[in-house]
């Protein structure tokens, strides 16, 4: 009896250890609010794009868009003393502080928006006091901190697809971001306007 339950035991720690091995080797592709990701490219992908999923196609209904999360100011890079808190290049906040959408990209922050003044609301309903705690996507392990991790060297994430988002999109919240179907840019809403960048 006590064999029996031995061998039972190795095999299930087999079967265990090949479905963790198993699934190490998969890439993750998520759809969401749709049943696939277009392309084998994608690592994220989200419905509301265009018919034909050409970049020439700006037929779409969607609103939404992704909201970035709200920090109280931009982390800051220390170039003498690196450490694993620094924001990595790809990095997207809309800094409350300065009330702007911000990317970090080789070593310093890059504003995408104007300062947005006071007219948005100082306590926004997504706060985030970092970086750190989220989810990754692609891998089971990354070097990079954030709310979310895309972390793939052979694959990116579609932005929810908006024709003419400054119309379309009835009440934007700050840090919302898009890629505009009519002017083929990525749109930003810093609380007051959208920016455009190509």
């Amino acid at each position: 009896m006590i064999n029996l339950n031995l061998k039972k035991m190795k095999l299930n720690n087999i079967l265990v250890g090949f479905l963790i091995f198993g699934g190490c080797l998969f890439n993750a592709q998520i759809a969401i609010g749709k049943q696939s990701v277009n392309g084998v490219n994608t690592i994220l992908d989200f419905a509301g794009a265009t018919a034909t999923e050409a970049s020439t196609d700006p037929a779409t209904t969607n609103e939404n868009g992704i909201i970035l999360p709200a920090v109280t100011a931009s982390p800051s890079y220390a170039v003498t003393a690196p450490t694993t808190n620094n924001p990595n290049n790809g990095t997207f906040v809309f800094d409350r502080a300065l009330r702007m959408v911000r990317m970090f990209t080789n070593g310093a922050w890059v504003n995408l928006s104007d300062a947005a003044g006071n007219d948005i609301p100082a306590d926004l309903n997504n706060p985030s006091t970092g970086l750190n705690g989220g989810v990754i996507i692609g891998s089971s392990t990354t070097a990079a901190s954030g709310v979310l991790v895309l972390e793939s060297a052979d694959k990116a994430m579609v932005l929810p697809h908006v024709r003419n988002p400054h119309t379309t999109v009835k009440s934007p919240y700050p840090g919302m971001m898009c890629y505009d179907t009519q002017s083929n840019s990525l749109a930003v809403y810093d609380g007051v306007k959208w920016n455009y960048w190509r």
